[in-house]
């Protein structure tokens, strides 16, 4: 069966003046996050973004792969420390998404350096928003182990 999630924004007023708010998720996690054009290309000021969120996601899901991939490996972490810096730039006439870059520590028991960083290249490449990404944005990873 499919998972389907769902978020729901309100936006009020133009572009580069008004402002929007997400009002909800589904899963009731957060709500009234407030957004900005200006949260995007300047400064947060306590605002998210689109970009953020996507930042957010691609850590989270790519912890959970590179989890599963050490698990199957017989080497399950003790701690993965993940960060995704999201590079939101003006291309030509538009805005877009340029980069992602994953930056993973881990605490992995029984696990050299360079076994970490092919699981971890092996676990960035099942990674469904990698996967979702792929070939529209370049995604960086760099992997270090504890």
């Amino acid at each position: 069966m499919a998972a389907r999630r769902t978020a729901e924004v309100i936006w009020e007023g133009d572009l580069v003046k008004g402002s929007g708010k997400i009002t909800s998720v589904g899963s009731g996690a957060f709500s009234d996050l407030p957004v900005t054009w200006a949260s995007r290309t300047e400064e947060p000021n306590g605002k998210t973004s689109p970009e953020e969120l996507l930042a957010a996601a691609h850590a989270s899901c790519f912890a959970m792969a590179f989890s599963a991939t050490l698990g199957r490996n017989n080497t399950p972490p003790e701690k993965l420390d993940v960060k995704v810096v999201s590079t939101f730039d003006r291309v030509g006439q538009g805005w877009r998404v340029v980069s992602m870059e994953l930056l993973v520590r881990g605490k992995v028991p029984g696990l050299d350096e360079s076994k970490f960083i092919e699981l971890a290249k092996t676990a960035e490449l099942g990674c469904p928003i990698s996967n979702a990404l792929r070939n529209n944005v370049e995604i960086k990873l760099s992997a270090n182990l504890e």
